[in-house]
C-alpha cells in the first residue's frame, strides 16, 4: 500500500503536484542549458572568422533587405516625413497603370484626380536591372505595429523605431516598405532612392498650385501671395511661330541643365529682357513662360524695397523654380549707377518715388531727385536700393540663392537702361515685343473668333503693312460685342471694326 506524501503542516502532496514539480525541474534545466549555449555562441561570435561565417549564413538564409519609410518622423513632434510623400508621389505614377487596389484623391492643383496604392497593395519597380518591391501598410491605432516585415535586415526612415514603427504605430502609422535583394544594396541606396526623390519633385512641381507673389506694405518685410491661374500660353501668344519656338527651346534647355550649370561653375539662373511699346504682350509673355515651365512668379516692386539688405532678404526667401519679375524697370530706375559726371561728385543711384530731373552728360542720361516738395510738405520715405544692389542679385554672390530661377525685366524704353544692367550674363536673352505682324493677327483671329481664313483678311494684311498696331489694339477690336449674332456674323463685324480702326489710324498719321 502506497503511503501518501506529506508536506510541512501535514498537508498531502498529490500526484498532480508531483508532476508539476517535475515539469518545473525540466524547464529549469532546459533554460540553464539554453543560457549556457547562448553564452558560448556569443563568445564564439566575437571571434572574427566565426562572425564572418555567421554573417554569410544569415545573408543566405535571409537574402532580402527592407527599408521602411514612415509617414511621420520619429521625434516627439511627429512631424511629417517628406520622403514618405515623395515615395507616394513617385508610386502614384506607376500605380495608375499597374496596381489593382488604388485610392483616389483630388490633386493639389484641383484639376485632376491622383491615384495611390491602397493599404497592403504591392507594386514592382525596375531600376537599372534591379527588381524592387513596394508595399503600402497602414495600421489602426490598436494595431501596434503588427503588420511590419518579420525577417531580414530592416532600415527605418522616420517613425519611432522598431520593426512595426514603434511609437508611431500607436497613432495609426502609415508607411511604405521597400524590399530588395541584399546584393543590390549599393545601387538602391546609392542611386535608386535619389532617383525616386528627384522624379517625385518633378511630378510635384507639375501638379502643385502655382502662386503669384508680391512685396509691398501689406506683406511686411516678405512676400504675400495669391494663386496664379493665368490662362496665357505660347499657343495663344500673338508672335511669329519661329520666334516662339526659339524662346521655348531656350527655356526648356535651361530647365534641364542643372548639371551643366554646375559643371561650368555658373549659378542656375537666366535673365530675360522683354522690351517694346506698351500693349505688345510683355506681361502675357511672362504668364506664358510661367505656365510653360510650371514656375511661381515673384512680382518684385522695387519702390517698396527699403534697402539693399531688404532686397537680398527678399531674394533669399524665394523658392526654386521661380520667375523674379521687375516690370517697367525704366520707371523705377532713376539713376544709372555710381558714375562720375563732369563737375560733379560721385552720383549714387537710387530707386525713387519722388519726381526727378534728368540731364544728359557725355551721351548718358542721369536722373537727380528733387531736394524738396511743392508746398513744403514732408517728402515720403524713399527707397535706398542702389543699382549695384540690384546687379548683385542678378549675377553677384547672392544670385546663387535658390536654383532654377529666371529673372525677367520689362521696359518700354530699352534705350534708357544702363548697358551694365542689360549686358549678356545678366540679361542673357533680349526679346523685342514689337507691333503685331499679319502672322500674329491670324493667331489672335483664331483665339478670339475661331477662324483661320476670311475674305477680309486681305484688307487687314494691306493695312498692317502701312500702319503699326499693337496686339492689344487688335484684340480689343476682335472681341465680340454681342451674343445674339451667329459666329460668322460676329467674325465679319469684328474684322470690319478692325479695318475701320486701322483706316482711321492711317488717316491720322498722314
Amino acid at each position: 500500500m502506497k503511503l501518501p506524501l506529506t508536506m510541512m503542516g501535514g498537508r498531502q502532496m498529490t500526484s498532480g503536484n508531483t508532476m508539476f514539480l517535475s515539469d518545473m525541474g525540466m524547464m529549469g534545466s532546459t533554460l540553464a542549458g539554453y543560457l549556457f549555449w547562448w553564452g558560448s555562441l556569443t563568445h564564439l561570435a566575437s571571434i572574427v572568422p566565426i562572425r564572418g561565417f555567421i554573417r554569410r549564413l544569415k545573408s543566405r538564409l535571409y537574402p532580402e533587405i527592407h527599408i521602411t519609410v514612415h509617414e511621420q518622423n520619429g521625434d516627439k513632434s511627429f512631424s511629417r516625413n517628406e520622403l514618405y510623400y515623395a515615395v507616394e508621389t513617385y508610386l502614384s505614377e506607376l500605380a495608375s497603370g499597374k496596381a489593382n487596389n488604388l485610392k483616389a484623391a483630388i490633386s493639389n492643383n484641383g484639376r485632376s484626380v491622383t491615384l495611390a496604392l491602397d493599404n497592403r497593395e504591392k507594386m514592382v519597380d525596375f531600376f537599372d536591372g534591379v527588381h524592387l518591391h513596394w508595399v503600402h501598410q497602414s495600421d489602426s491605432p490598436s494595431a501596434n505595429g503588427a503588420a511590419g516585415p518579420s525577417e531580414a535586415a530592416h532600415f527605418f526612415v522616420g517613425g519611432g523605431g522598431g520593426r512595426g514603427g514603434g511609437a508611431a504605430s500607436t497613432r495609426g502609422d502609415k508607411r511604405y516598405v521597400l524590399t530588395f535583394l541584399r546584393r543590390d544594396r549599393p545601387q538602391v541606396v546609392g542611386r535608386y532612392l535619389s532617383h525616386v526623390l528627384e522624379r517625385a519633385r518633378e511630378l510635384q512641381a507639375k501638379s502643385r498650385k502655382r502662386k503669384l507673389y508680391t512685396n509691398g506694405p501689406y506683406s511686411g518685410a516678405g512676400w504675400s501671395s495669391v494663386l496664379f491661374d493665368h490662362p496665357a500660353s505660347f499657343d495663344t501668344l500673338a508672335m511669329e511661330p519661329p520666334q516662339k519656338k526659339r524662346i521655348m527651346d531656350d527655356l526648356m534647355t535651361f530647365s534641364k541643365s542643372k548639371d551643366y550649370y554646375a559643371k561650368i561653375g555658373r549659378a542656375w539662373k537666366r535673365g530675360y529682357l522683354l522690351h517694346g511699346p506698351p500693349g505688345t504682350g510683355k506681361s502675357t509673355m511672362i504668364a506664358a513662360i510661367a505656365n510653360f515651365l510650371g514656375y511661381d512668379v515673384y512680382d518684385l516692386e522695387l519702390t517698396a524695397v527699403g534697402s539693399n539688405t531688404e532686397l537680398r532678404n527678399l531674394l533669399a526667401s524665394t523658392t526654386t523654380k521661380a520667375i523674379v519679375v521687375v516690370e517697367d524697370i525704366d520707371c523705377s530706375l532713376e539713376v544709372t549707377a555710381a558714375r562720375k559726371a563732369p563737375g560733379n561728385a560721385r552720383t549714387r543711384g537710387r530707386w525713387k518715388d519722388a519726381p526727378s530731373k534728368s540731364k544728359r552728360i557725355n551721351g548718358m542720361n542721369y536722373c537727380f531727385s528733387d531736394s524738396g516738395n511743392e508746398g513744403g510738405e514732408k517728402k515720403n520715405k524713399k527707397s535706398e536700393v542702389t543699382l549695384s544692389g540690384l546687379l548683385n542679385i542678378i549675377d553677384g554672390l547672392w544670385s546663387v540663392c535658390g536654383g532654377e530661377r529666371l529673372i525677367v525685366f520689362t521696359t518700354n524704353h530699352v534705350e534708357k537702361l544702363d548697358p551694365a544692367l542689360i549686358r549678356k550674363g545678366r540679361m542673357d536673352v533680349h526679346i523685342e515685343m514689337s507691333y503685331s505682324t499679319f502672322e500674329g493677327f491670324k493667331i489672335l483671329a483664331k483665339n478670339y473668333l475661331d477662324i483661320d481664313h476670311h475674305p477680309l483678311f486681305d484688307a487687314v494684311e494691306r493695312l498692317m503693312e502701312e500702319v503699326k498696331v499693337t496686339p492689344a489694339d487688335i484684340a480689343e477690336q476682335l472681341m465680340p460685342k454681342t451674343l445674339d449674332a451667329t459666329p460668322a456674323d460676329k467674325a465679319s463685324a469684328c474684322l470690319q471694326d478692325l479695318i475701320q480702326s486701322m483706316t482711321k489710324l492711317k488717316g491720322a498719321r498722314k
